[in-house]
């Protein structure tokens, strides 16, 4: 399971993504994609065009694979929450094997934090949906009006609001590379999982300390580390 450390280390704090590691957000996020686009008289035939979408934020995103102006950006993420917030947000799958990962979490005493660039009312609104919001200590993500969207930023967010100190006992489990670098910017280590929309490339260049396949992997991780 190590990707570049020879031993697991003893870790306490374990902050998660939430896109692509603990829902699979892909009919959601995709469907208010098109729709947002649709606005532009934008046609997506094919929705796992739209799949790079999940994880960054998308005002990034707007701009790198459709070169729209910040004008454009800012009507296309108001189009898109137009219908997320009413219908994407629910259009969601919990990843097998989640529940018990963080139940069995919490009985061996690790803290688990979520830090997504999800703004955070949805990202709360979700894990209630999902009936797991007690499993987690505190709930981070950007804001409506675009305040921390990058994933160091909200990285940091949640490492200063719940007094985490002891950054060499913390670790940041996600699916994409904006996950490892906001990790590194942090001075946290990283785990990458490949079940989300991540590849083992992307996570491998951007410095993953740990890769694992499935969340069964997740499970042993937990055998492998704690105090």
């Amino acid at each position: 399971m190590p990707q570049n450390k020879s031993l697991m280390k003893e870790y306490k704090y374990i902050l998660m993504d939430l896109d692509g590691t603990i829902t699979d957000p892909m009919e959601g996020i995709t469907k208010s994609i098109a729709y947002a686009l649709n606005h532009f008289d934008i046609k997506v035939n094919d929705l796992t065009e739209l799949c790079p979408f999940i994880g960054p934020p998308l005002k990034d995103s707007f701009k790198e694979f459709y070169h729209f102006s910040n004008e454009q950006t800012d009507i296309a993420i108001k189009k898109y929450r137009e219908r997320f917030s009413q219908v994407g947000v629910f259009e969601n799958i919990i990843y097998s094997g989640i529940k018990e990962f963080l139940t069995k979490a919490n009985k061996k005493g690790f803290k688990i934090f979520v830090a997504t660039s999800k703004p955070t009312v949805f990202a709360k609104q979700i894990l209630d949906y999902f009936s797991i919001s007690d499993q987690f200590l505190f709930v981070g993500g950007s804001e409506l009006d675009g305040n921390r969207q990058q994933k160091g930023d909200v990285i940091k967010y949640v490492l200063e609001t719940n007094n985490i100190r002891d950054l060499s006992k913390t670790i940041m489990i996600g699916d994409r590379k904006y996950d490892i670098i906001g990790a590194k910017e942090n001075n946290i280590d990283s785990m990458g999982v490949l079940y989300g929309y991540g590849s083992h490339e992307e996570l491998t260049q951007a410095g993953a300390d740990y890769i694992v396949a499935t969340t069964n992997q997740l499970n042993d991780f937990l055998n492998s580390t704690g105090e």
